[in-house]
């Protein structure tokens, strides 16, 4: 089973719908057996840098409420991620660009630490606050991942590197009408919008499971009185005296 998750590392509710779905993937049968892997979406291609904005003024700005109103939704947000064990930092959080970031991840899957970095990347911007578009930030995260902190370096430094990967998952999402984060698509077959609960991702997992890997159909061959000579229920058919 393969789970693609279409996310951005500045979306919050995509580390919280992270979280559920490794809890719901922790208690799974089969969970040896499922491949997760992550997909880019910005959420804002066109964000800059460096914004000059906290995150309360920018939620404020972009859905036109007030401050005051803006940190009780962020208030909310965080709740909802404590309880999933997450510590969001609002007040020191740093809105910026995220497509380095996802070139990085780029290069991380090639090197078999996607799912490492990408829960790096997710901590530095949430809870400590960092600057996820700066190349030290970035490749300080790479080196802790246990990738090559040169090689990282080059990528940073090149703008090329593995922006066409990133451009085919965005492609990709426009292609299933994904107009929001967190996206999870099963076997290219089944979708999940948005951070469920993990008693969804659970349930999810169990339907796609059955109906991916049916029970065999078994046909029967016992002649035309299978009871004859058969037992259940803790009873056994009684032959007749003749």
């Amino acid at each position: 089973m393969k789970i693609e998750v279409w996310s951005d590392f500045v979306c919050p509710f995509c580390y919280i719908g992270k979280r559920r779905l490794e809890a719901a993937l922790s208690q799974f049968p089969h969970k040896d057996e499922v491949e997760v892997e992550f997909k880019s979406f910005e959420l804002d291609p066109n964000s800059a840098l460096n914004t000059g904005e906290n995150i309360h003024e920018m939620l404020a700005k972009k859905y036109g409420m007030s401050i005051e109103q803006a940190k009780q939704a962020n208030a909310g947000v965080g709740q909802q991620a404590l309880s999933e064990g997450l510590e969001f930092n609002f007040e020191n959080m740093k809105p910026t660009n995220t497509f380095d970031a996802h070139r990085l991840a780029k290069f991380a899957k090639l090197h078999g630490k996607e799912a490492v970095l990408t829960e790096k990347l997710l901590y530095a911007y949430f809870t400590e606050s960092k600057i996820v578009s700066d190349p030290e930030v970035l490749a300080d995260i790479a080196e802790a991942s246990g990738l090559d902190r040169v090689k990282a370096e080059e990528v940073l430094s090149d703008k090329n590197a593995y922006a066409a990967d990133v451009r085919q998952d965005e492609s990709k999402a426009q292609q299933y009408g994904i107009t929001g984060v967190p996206y999870f698509v099963i076997n290219q077959k089944y979708a999940i919008s948005g951070a469920q609960p993990a008693e969804t991702f659970t349930g999810a997992l169990q339907q796609v499971w059955q109906e991916e890997n049916p029970l065999p159909q078994l046909k029967d061959l016992s002649g035309n009185n299978p009871a004859d000579a058969f037992c259940a229920d803790g009873s056994c058919a009684v032959p007749d005296e003749k």
